[in-house]
């Protein structure tokens, strides 16, 4: 799915968000991947048994990007990323939904995410679709980043109760 976005968003032009190499041709960024795939809350959306979107949950920021801790309990998007023969499904927004509710299970009210916030801040605007609110933005090197927060509420004290 990544080395598919990266070769759709260069055919856009899009050279800028994650470069021009895929993913599984960069050991750096295989390392990445596994220890996301391994270290954090990761969900796979599926369409008759085929993985079309994952959503990495962490509780907070990656330590090697010039983003700040929340100062609270949060669950942090690391990576959300969709197939793009699936593209304008809802599955980007169904993992980002998930990924809400699970934060609300954890007794966590706040979800951040970060995100490129070049090419006229398409991405930042999917992102406030789904309910997250720009906070900072940021620098990462030359990349331009932005940082969104979404208030989910904590769970219902009978959540768990069966009627």
């Amino acid at each position: 799915m990544l080395d598919g976005a990266v070769v759709w968003m260069n055919a856009r032009g899009n050279t800028e968000q994650w470069g021009t190499t895929p993913f599984s041709t960069s050991p750096r960024m295989v390392e990445l991947v596994h220890r996301y795939m391994t270290e954090n809350a990761a969900f796979l959306a599926e369409a008759d048994g085929t993985p079309v979107g994952a959503v990495v949950l962490d509780n907070g920021p990656n330590p090697q990007m010039p983003i700040e801790p929340a100062g609270e309990p949060e669950r942090y998007v690391r990576l959300l990323v969709s197939d793009r023969r699936y593209a304008g499904r809802g599955i980007g927004a169904a993992l980002l939904a998930h990924a809400a509710e699970e934060t609300r299970r954890a007794g966590v009210e706040l979800l951040r995410v970060d995100c490129w916030a070049g090419g006229g801040g398409e991405l930042v605007a999917f992102y406030e679709r789904q309910g997250f609110t720009p906070t900072e933005p940021f620098l990462s090197g030359a990349w331009p980043g932005q940082v969104l927060a979404r208030r989910v509420g904590a769970p219902r004290a009978d959540s768990g109760r069966k009627e």
